[in-house]
């Protein structure tokens, strides 16, 4: 065990000292505007917490409608200080000292960043601001006037959750039960079924899985990615799930499978964590098994038959059930490689949000397969398809640099030839 894991796991075991214990008879009747003046402006820390706990208690009480009066509040009333910061931009144009510099950036917070990192300081604060996140970001969608709230919440959680404040956790059968439930509660990908569906993911050699965890937030995983451990690239996810398979020998490990990725924290969306996860699992992977020599996903197309419902609708309405698809695979190939190609964001980039991700970690689309996942959910999203798309590490900064920079999308020339054949059609 590592350093930062044994404090890591230290973390798990200490009890916080909650500011109501410290001042136990501790009561305010304090509006919650009341209660923001008081957590900005209080000078003592013990004080500061208690105020912080109350105000944090008030806004996990309140409805929707009320929620939403207190970030208008925020966004209206603790803002910048503009003439403040006005003053010391200019005091440090005109004078670039040490002590104009620093009050300088003392001005570049808002009031609202600094009551969110004193309510971060309290008893769980860190997971409670990310769930009152998830509650704004509801509210924002018809309340664009709550952007600035957004954007300082969001760019202190990209500071509290930077790569090195993370730790990566293998998660077999034997780890809690509390962390399992919650395993089957955010799997996004494929749903588990039931417990004995969990221990086929977790339990053989051939299956592992693998979490992002963060000091603060003690047992509540922030990503995970399950991963099946093959002797070759699989094109179907019911190889990787069924319930009888055959275990692989260890012995005959050459393929790492990442058939399932699932953000845990919806109050942390935007914030990145899944590049970083995989980049992790494929060095530990090829640690542990050192005969490993390919590491592909298994992924979904999950935009994939609502492009075709307002691209190609006659084909879109064929698509009905397993039986109604088979007569029709060439059709649905050969959509399916435009899209991967053509079908683009405003931002020029692809419309497909899975291959957004793999592509921008420096991945390539490698193969498509036809009837990679025949369930109800797999037809109603991707008619059926399923994708690898591989991880080559020598290639990944390359292909991340072009996709950025060039739009390029990095795939198989098998895959290339095929729409370029499609183009001149």
């Amino acid at each position: 065990m590592s350093l930062f894991e044994g404090i890591f796991s230290k973390l798990f075991e200490n009890k916080y000292i909650s500011p109501r214990n410290i001042f136990s008879d501790f009561k305010t009747k304090d509006s919650i505007t009341g209660l923001l003046d008081k957590v900005i402006n209080c000078r003592g820390e013990a004080s500061a917490l208690a105020y912080s706990e109350t105000l944090m208690t008030k806004i996990e009480n309140l409805n929707d409608k009320e929620l939403l009066d207190f970030f208008l509040i925020l966004s209206k009333d603790y803002d910048f200080d503009n003439q403040e910061l006005l003053k010391s931009v200019t005091n440090y144009t005109d004078n670039n000292s040490t002590h104009n510099y620093t009050s300088m950036t003392s001005k570049f917070n808002s009031k609202r960043m600094e009551i969110f990192k004193n309510l971060n300081s309290i008893e769980r604060g860190t997971i409670r601001l990310v769930n009152i996140r998830e509650r704004l970001l509801n509210l924002l969608k018809e309340n664009i006037e709550l952007k600035k709230v957004d954007i300082d919440l969001s760019n202190l959680f990209k500071n509290w959750f930077n790569r090195g404040f993370l730790v990566t956790h293998p998660i077999t059968w034997d780890t809690s039960a509390k962390i399992l439930e919650k395993i089957i509660k955010y799997e996004a990908v494929h749903e588990i079924s039931s417990w004995l569906d969990l221990r086929n993911r977790l339990k053989p050699e051939d299956r592992k899985c693998y979490s992002f965890f963060h000091p603060t937030m003690e047992d509540e995983p922030l990503i995970f990615v399950e991963v099946a451990l093959t002797p070759e690239v699989p094109s179907k996810i019911e190889d990787i799930l069924d319930l009888n398979r055959t275990k692989t020998n260890p012995k005959k490990f050459k393929t790492a499978v990442f058939y399932s990725i699932s953000n845990c924290q919806k109050g942390l969306k935007g914030i990145s964590f899944g590049n970083f996860l995989l980049k992790q699992v494929v060095m530990d992977l090829k640690k542990e098994f050192p005969s490993l020599e390919t590491f592909v996903t298994l992924s979904p197309v999950p935009g994939f038959n609502k492009w075709l419902k307002q691209n190609n609708p006659t084909l879109h309405d064929k698509i009905i059930d397993k039986d109604s698809i088979l007569s029709v695979e060439k059709e649905i190939l050969n959509n399916s490689i435009e899209y991967f190609f053509a079908a683009k964001h405003k931002d020029g980039l692809p419309l497909d949000p899975v291959q957004r991700f793999h592509l921008s970690n420096g991945a390539s689309l490698d193969k498509i397969h036809f009837m990679g996942n025949p369930s109800k959910k797999g037809i109603a999203n991707s008619a059926g398809l399923m994708v690898n798309y591989k991880y080559k590490m020598d290639n990944l900064e390359k292909n991340h640099e072009q996709y950025f920079s060039r739009e390029t999308i990095a795939s198989s020339k098998s895959l290339l030839s095929k729409f370029n054949k499609i183009k001149k059609s």
